[in-house]
């Protein structure tokens, strides 16, 4: 799959991730795009190495969902760092 269909599935997959974990992450719109980005190929590898397929070439709606998963673990994380920055 081309760099441009990734940026793409990965904004999506942000903005989606950012609908389903709760509460307000404080990085607005970009900062949700670029954590899709980075949970698309977070989950594009994980669920590789899982499955033994590579998902990072192919744009089925496995990918997506992948990507998806990805997002929101990046998410999820992120917004576990910043509340453990905020407690101090």
């Amino acid at each position: 799959m081309s760099i441009i269909a990734w940026l793409v599935v990965g904004a999506i997959a942000g903005w989606i991730a950012g609908m389903v974990v709760p509460g307000d992450e404080g990085y607005g719109w970009l900062g949700a795009i670029i954590a899709g980005i980075v949970g698309a190929i977070v989950g594009g590898f994980l669920i590789g190495q899982i499955t033994g397929e590579n998902y990072m070439d192919n744009f089925t709606i496995g990918t997506i969902i992948a990507a998806i998963v990805g997002a929101i673990i990046v998410v999820f994380a992120w917004k576990m760092i910043a509340r453990r920055g905020t407690a101090a």
